[in-house]
Order: structure tokens, then C-alpha cells, then sequence
């Protein structure tokens, strides 16, 4: 079983904030959507910053992961998390939805929420194949008037223009 689902890594040009680290500025990027809850399910958000790596992006970015699930507080958890997405100046929804293992429950919510405050804020995409984005497709269309995008590369170019 590996563990943890996220590690940490030094970043050569951005600063990553993690739960465990007060949330005292506005950030750049957050990376809304699927959490990994199993130690066995690799982290979508490692490829993310690696692309942000690769591109110098020279920003804060929020990352709601924890390096591991083992001992942690929920109210504590879901309040930096609506601090997060709050004090963020571009949320991106990455949902790789896997019914079984990302199934993005809270995701869809959070999604449609801030779609609605901040549609201007919110950049949207998912694998071509992710099943069940067919609404979340649908409305980021009708509040944005953007396609959603089926690469996280893609996507995440998208927010950095």
C-alpha cells in the first residue's frame, strides 16, 4: 500500500500550500476536484504541478491534500478548503471521475457553487472518457460559454494565459 497520496516536493518556481499551512493570501491557482481517499490511488494534482513546473509558473498555488488521511480534523479540513477557494484567483476542476475510486461527490458541489459566484474564475475540464461530466459540461458551457477541456494539459494551459 503506498502512502502518502500526495507527497510533498520542493517546487522550483511556485509555492504550494497544503492544508496544514494557514491560508493568509490570495492564490493563483487552486486545484479543485477528486481527492484521492485511498493511500493505492495516485493523486491527479502530482501530474498538475509537475505541468506547472515545466511551464515556470511563478505563482501560489492551493493544493487540498493532505500527505496522508490517517488523523486529520473534517471541520478544519473543509474550512481551509472554502478559505481556499474563496481567496483563489483561478479555481481549475480537473474531474477525472472514476465512479469507484474519484467519484467527486463534494467536487460536483463545490463546482456548481463557485460556477455560479465566480464563472469568470472557474476554468473546467475532464478526460474524454470520465463518465457522469456530461451536466458539469453543460453548465460550465452555459455560465462561461467555454468548452470544457479533456486534458489537464490543456486545461491548465488555458488558466495560465
Amino acid at each position: 500500500m503506498r502512502e502518502p497520496t500526495i507527497k510533498r516536493t520542493s517546487q522550483k518556481y511556485m509555492q504550494i500550500i497544503y492544508p496544514d499551512t494557514p491560508i493568509t493570501e490570495p492564490s493563483d491557482l487552486y486545484l479543485a476536484g477528486p481527492t484521492p481517499r485511498d493511500p493505492d490511488v495516485l493523486s491527479w494534482r502530482i501530474e498538475a504541478l509537475d505541468i506547472l513546473n515545466q511551464n515556470h509558473f511563478p505563482g501560489i498555488v492551493c493544493v487540498p491534500e493532505r500527505e496522508s488521511w490517517k488523523d486529520y480534523n473534517y471541520i478544519d479540513q473543509v474550512e481551509w478548503e472554502y478559505k481556499g477557494l474563496q481567496k483563489a484567483l483561478k479555481i481549475i476542476f480537473w474531474v477525472p471521475r472514476d465512479l469507484k475510486t474519484l467519484p467527486g461527490l463534494t467536487t460536483n458541489v463545490e463546482f456548481g457553487y463557485w460556477l455560479a459566484l465566480r464563472p469568470h474564475n472557474v476554468y473546467y475540464g475532464r478526460p474524454i472518457n470520465a463518465p457522469k461530466t456530461r451536466y458539469l459540461d453543460w453548465l460550465y458551457q452555459k455560465h462561461t460559454g467555454h468548452q470544457p477541456k479533456d486534458t489537464l494539459q490543456s486545461l491548465l494551459m488555458e488558466a495560465l494565459i
